[in-house]
């Protein structure tokens, strides 16, 4: 093939709608666990939804450099579409031809890629763009895929503009509703929860729904709706493991910790491989630990065996979480929780277990950097294990963007301001001014110093600033209780 059609196909591919031209993920970022989700739900899912799946699977190969592979998984798509939606398979074929032009492209085949682009821009040929048509199953398309890659605003986006054309479709409003559901955070907003109830009056069998609208009504103290909506759930489809899951978390948050141990030993009795689940257990299993102490029943009742036979579960399910290939920084999206990881990690990789492998000592070594106050305890265990420190990592920026917008909504006389800001300016490589926010921070610290070695920090202007600041940190009781929000 002659360099000008080479020329021609690198003009036409980014015009395809399709996987590679929706910028879902990155080569490094895409992990063991998202591959494995997207296996569950080949196994797991009706036949009708595989071939989305088939396709998310193909480009995922493709990023970790097995283009074949991803042939087959094309392969196996075209093949549901043809038998699942024979009466829109041109339409529903799109995405594949297009996935199918690119790996051909990258596998160098450009005859083939050519096959395909002119199979598109058959499809297209009554519009002005030959290449790309503009339709709600396209969209709908393009909004599960992003679902499952965790870019739920742009999927919302996708089902709002799907739902614009068939504003009654069952199909568009659950995408729209879940998407709505990973977004919606904050339990004073309700807008979730009228969406996933509109999902559910057009699709009643769509039981992943009601379960997440189980959780909304649960953070809105809606407590007994949401536990018929989960039963509901269970009773009508048993051996469905998002529905599990997502049920165990229920009882989970309710208290009801035996229950949601149940439920994710349920889930994982059908995928095995799942670390996030064995994680799950293991945090159950602790939290029954706390809940047993904070009732008294250790001191009460004399269950120091029990007490310490979940601990062993804990630590059991943990290290299985660990040995699967799972990270805290896949997990963990705030620095309390980041804390509770590296717990985990120091269980995992003590010396009284000498079968932990290399691997997870290199994860703690990562984690205990990107933990930010505990850099020299990250060298000190690298160096032990013969291991290397880690560039910086993506999720630092992540780390960053979060602390900053926590030090923008603080108020300016709040105590640990000083030392958030120094933390955000480590990060960013500025050094002397991290220290001059640390050093004005000694210097509130120590301002009643009878040595009189808060002068050292601080002008006599930051000294008489300060007093109001330092007063409420070493002041009476009353002055440390919460602000109401």
């Amino acid at each position: 093939m002659s360099e000008v059609t080479k020329n021609s196909l690198e003009e036409i591919l980014p015009q395809l709608k399709c996987h590679f031209t929706w910028n879902l993920l990155k080569k490094e970022c895409v992990s063991q666990h998202l591959e494995d989700r997207v296996f569950n739900d080949i196994k797991f899912l009706s036949t009708e939804f595989k071939a989305r799946t088939y396709n998310l699977l193909a480009y995922i190969k493709h990023l970790r450099g097995e283009n074949e592979a991803a042939l087959e998984c094309l392969q196996q798509a075209e093949e549901l579409i043809q038998q699942e939606h024979t009466d829109q398979a041109e339409t529903g074929s799109l995405v594949t031809w297009g996935n199918y032009a690119w790996v051909y492209y990258h596998l160098g085949r450009l005859s083939e890629a050519q096959i395909y682009v002119d199979k598109v821009k058959h499809s297209c040929k009554k519009l002005s763009n030959p290449y790309s048509i503009e339709c709600p199953e396209l969209d709908c398309e393009e909004g599960w895929t992003r679902i499952k890659c965790e870019k739920n605003e742009r999927a919302k986006v996708c089902f709002e503009k799907a739902l614009e054309e068939k504003p009654n479709n069952p199909e568009f409003s659950s995408g729209l509703a879940i998407a709505s559901y990973y977004l919606d955070k904050k339990p004073q907003q309700q807008l979730s929860v009228n969406i996933l109830k509109q999902a559910i009056e057009l699709s009643p069998d769509n039981h992943y729904v009601k379960v997440l609208l189980a959780l909304k009504l649960q953070e809105l103290n809606e407590q007994a709706e949401g536990e018929r909506l989960v039963k509901e759930a269970l009773e009508k489809a048993p051996g469905q493991p998002d529905i599990l899951t997502t049920a165990a978390k229920f009882y989970r948050k309710q208290g009801d910790l035996d229950k949601a141990i149940e439920l994710f030993l349920e889930t994982l009795e059908l995928i095995p491989h799942d670390g996030y689940l064995y994680h799950q257990v293991g945090c159950c299993y602790r939290a029954k630990v706390k809940q047993m102490q904070n009732v008294g029943e250790f001191e009460a009742n004399g269950n120091g065996e029990m007490i310490e036979e979940l601990r062993k579960n804990a630590r059991n399910y943990l290290n299985q979480a660990l040995e699967k290939g799972l990270t805290p920084l896949q997990l963990y999206s705030n620095r309390t929780e980041l804390l509770e990881a590296e717990e985990c990690y120091q269980i995992a990789c003590n010396k009284e277990h000498p079968d932990t492998d290399r691997q997870c000592h290199q994860h703690y070594c990562d984690l205990q950097e990107h933990n930010g106050k505990s850099e020299d305890s990250a060298v000190q265990h690298c160096l032990e294990e013969g291991l290397p420190r880690s560039k910086k990592k993506p999720e630092n920026e992540e780390m960053k963007y979060q602390l900053q917008s926590i030090v923008e909504n603080l108020p300016q006389d709040t105590p640990h301001s000083l030392y958030l800001q120094g933390l955000i300016h480590k990060l960013n490589g500025d050094l002397w001014q991290a220290a001059e926010c640390y050093e004005k921070k000694l210097g509130q610290l120590l301002k009643n110093a009878s040595s009189g070695i808060g002068h050292i920090f601080l002008s006599e202007s930051e000294l008489e600033d300060s007093s109001e600041e330092t007063g409420q940190e070493t002041g009476s009781p009353t002055s440390r209780e919460p602000h109401n929000p």
